[in-house]
């Protein structure tokens, strides 16, 4: 069951937001490689807003995840094609339907 999450939200720069997108699309096989990432959601939030849901079993599985590739790659894009830096929020999950 999730029990934690994370909500990211990404403000692209002018220009940039097909660059956004696509590093959202390639993260997805990064991720599934994560067992303690239990659900993941790249999502256009608006035209230059992106965010990322993700949620996690426990907090070892969301920090694990803090620390993976996609966090990595994260970090070394930012400057690139972010207008300001990603807005990294630590949740608690109350409820949740899973598959």
């Amino acid at each position: 069951m999730a029990k934690f999450a994370l909500l990211v939200i990404l403000n692209a720069k002018p220009g940039q937001e097909a660059a956004v997108e696509a590093f959202l699309r390639d993260s997805l096989p990064l991720v599934q490689d994560e067992p303690g990432t239990v659900a993941w959601f790249g999502l256009r939030l608006g035209p230059s807003t992106f965010g990322i849901f993700d949620a996690f079993p426990n907090e070892a599985g969301r920090d694990a995840h803090l620390s993976g590739r996609v966090a990595a790659a994260l970090k070394e894009r930012a400057p690139d094609v972010f207008a300001t830096a990603p807005q990294i929020e630590k949740l608690d999950v109350l409820a949740a339907k899973l598959p």
